[in-house]
């Protein structure tokens, strides 16, 4: 049995932090000591004395979010989740940190280790998660609770670094975030001066409060990170007092605490100490223990956590069975949401659309769906990056989202893509069955990349509404026309890419990211400028299979063309005129890759028979990875360059999108 040494208690505990952390790099001789060892004291103080959370059910409605923003210090939340409870996190877990497989990857991941709320690596990612989250707080919050009753009443903790604080991602959401008044987000910085490159100085020398005080956040100093507990818990309680700002309390640490040689310098930021340096480390704090080794009167204080939880989750139970009865309409709806559960029949919202109708951009109906949506989907929020009249975004009748108007629909971000991708993400990943949206033009998905990667990495469902798709947007130009962009997208493992043709395809496209949302996984969405015809022989049903036949010859085809968003009517064209020339041949129009690569194979070999090798695919982009489906006895008509500045219809013509250079290619493929 482990026996306390002289060490106070709460010494003992926040020790306990530092060498779970210490031992478990030393094992994988791979990770970050240093965080750890200089944050845990503010971590101890947030998790013992100040934060609520259940250990025992991590996906407690009312729990405060924590997010380890400076994520390659992770093995500080892993150790505070082992020692206050976490089924997730055992001593073993610990010991298998950064292993295969293991519960304890080299930096926090929400699927893979419960309780951990959201993915960061990419610093700068964390706090801007942490501001969707305090989002998505507000939102419930002022919908669902009552001047009786409350519901939803958490915070959103977030430890952010100096790495944060110089990412752009960063001050994109956290000047949005000031904007908003969010009095629930608390960031504690560590202010520690240290980065892989050395000491911050050598790049680094603004006044951070400041800039932040500036941003519109409450802001505090806690001189003495490493001892001065009373003082973090103290400014910590500060924070939560003022309630129309968020907060950001500069906490001074010293990275590597204790360690004799490398404290304050960058050689304890990302490396173990070694097993020397480490036995200097345990004389200088007074820690005796063998590796791994917990002292019982530091673990049982810890555990008092398992108890806490318990009775505040119990607590919370009291108002939510009031507020059953004494509101059973919002209770029901409010109930639906964090079950996770889409209403009954709320498909049949969706606009459907037959030829007669006229031709229309794909950004105007991708209006009318959302709109339509917006009625019996009330967990719908979002907005676009500057762009709500572009983009056609803006949810009719449900007002901004703004400082005091927390209850309302519309998301103004401003011109902060990438700030706007990792906000919805975090909005997401609260749990609460939200679904966000966010928009801008697609060419500036480059600008937000590192968000969409970590939505279909962390599995949050968000729905990304992206316009002016192609060369067809005209004058703007080449700088605009994001001939490249599709095809980088589509190589995101887990990002479903939707370009719809038309009316009845953007339906489809919604209702595969609304379900797929409620799946946890991201959905992009592709609209055109220019307008499109609504297509003969196509449906809601058809186009949610991702490719389907919409039209075809008598017998086995001698050619297939293949179509997506506003090239499948030009398909569609040029297979009339081979037709009439006797040719047999099938139109196919696929919007999404990844869609009909989930049908089953039978499906999906009725629709592009393997026999069939005559293929040619028509998309106002680059080629790149349609060899997947043209084959080597296929062809393509793409744009290999940039493009250019002029009339959207002299760009398509200019770059072949012609229906005589569409049947000319055909023919030349079936000589």
């Amino acid at each position: 049995m482990a026996v306390a040494t002289t060490q106070s208690l709460e010494e003992l505990c926040i020790n306990s932090i530092r060498f779970l952390a210490v031992d478990a790099v030393e094992k994988a001789k791979s990770g970050h000591p240093g965080l750890p060892m200089g944050a845990a004291p503010m971590a101890f103080v947030l998790w013992d004395r100040l934060m609520r959370f259940n250990p025992k059910n991590p996906k407690w409605f009312d729990r405060d979010r924590f997010v380890l923003s400076a994520g390659h210090g992770c093995m500080l939340q892993y150790a505070l989740m082992y020692l206050t409870g976490y089924d997730s996190v055992t001593i073993d877990d610990i010991k298998q940190f950064r292993q295969w497989e293991s519960k304890t990857p080299g930096h926090p991941e929400n699927f893979e280790t419960e309780g951990v709320e959201v993915t960061t690596g990419p610093l700068g990612q964390g706090i801007c998660n942490g501001v969707g989250l305090a989002i998505a707080e507000a939102h419930l919050a002022a919908k669902y609770n009552k001047p009786d009753l409350k519901l939803v009443d958490h915070y959103t903790y977030v430890i952010v670094g100096d790495g944060c604080n110089m990412e752009g991602v960063s001050g994109e959401a956290c000047s949005l975030a000031g904007h908003l008044g969010l009095g629930k987000l608390i960031a504690l910085y560590d202010d520690n001066h240290i980065s892989i490159d050395g000491s911050t100085d050598v790049s680094f020398t603004e006044d951070v409060a400041k800039r932040f005080e500036a941003y519109g956040w409450h802001v505090q100093h806690v001189a003495d990170g490493n001892t001065d507990l009373d003082a973090i818990q103290k400014a910590i309680e500060a924070a939560k007092a003022v309630t129309d700002k968020p907060s950001l309390i500069k906490v001074t640490t010293t990275i590597g605490y204790g360690s004799p040689n490398k404290q304050n310098t960058a050689d304890v930021h990302g490396a173990a100490l070694g097993a020397d340096e480490i036995k200097l480390t345990r004389e200088n704090l007074g820690w005796s223990y063998e590796p791994f080794v917990i002292p019982d009167d530091a673990l049982g204080h810890m555990r008092k956590a398992v108890d806490r939880g318990a009775s505040l989750e119990a607590e919370w139970n009291e108002p939510w069975a009031q507020y059953k009865t004494k509101y059973p309409e919002e209770a029901a709806e409010f109930e639906r949401l964090i079950s996770g559960k889409l209403p009954e029949g709320w498909e049949k919202a969706l606009p459907t659309y037959t030829p007669e109708d006229k031709a229309i951009a794909t950004r105007k109906t991708s209006e009318a769906t959302l709109n339509a949506l917006a009625k019996v989907l009330p967990e719908l929020i979002g907005g676009s990056a500057d762009l709500t009249h572009s983009n056609n975004t803006l949810l009719k009748g449900y007002g901004d989202f703004q400082k005091g108007q927390y209850q309302n629909r519309n998301l103004r971000f401003g011109v902060r893509e990438h700030g706007m991708g990792a906000i919805c993400n975090g909005i997401a990943l609260h749990n609460s069955g939200l679904i966000p949206y966010g928009a801008t033009f697609l060419v500036f998905t480059d600008y937000m990349r590192a968000a969409i990667r970590l939505s279909a990495l962390s599995r949050a469902g968000v729905i990304y509404v992206m316009t002016h798709d192609s060369i067809g947007l005209g004058e703007d130009g080449p700088t605009h026309q994001p001939v490249e962009t599709i095809a980088a997208l589509r190589a995101i493992p887990n990002l479903t890419v939707i370009r719809p043709a038309d009316g009845n395809e953007t339906s489809a496209a919604y209702k595969v990211a609304v379900e797929y949302a409620n799946q946890h996984r991201p959905t992009l969405l592709i609209f055109s400028r220019q307008n499109l015809p609504q297509l003969v022989g196509n449906s809601i049903e058809a186009a949610a299979k991702g490719g389907y036949i919409l039209s075809d010859s008598e017998g086995t085809p001698e050619l297939i063309l293949i179509g997506t968003g506003s090239e499948v009517s030009l398909c569609v064209q040029a297979a009339d005129k081979l037709r009439a020339e006797g040719k047999k041949v099938r139109v196919v129009s696929l919007p999404s890759w990844e869609v009909f690569e989930e049908q089953p194979a039978e499906y999906r070999e009725s629709v592009l028979p393997k026999a069939v090798k005559k293929r040619l695919a028509v998309e106002a982009a680059v080629s790149f990875g349609w060899c997947r489906y043209v084959g080597s006895e296929g062809d393509t008509v793409s744009v290999e360059r940039f493009g250019a500045s002029a009339p959207g219809g002299v760009c398509l013509e200019k770059f072949g999108y012609t229906v005589d250079n569409v049947v000319a290619k055909a023919k030349a493929l079936l000589s």
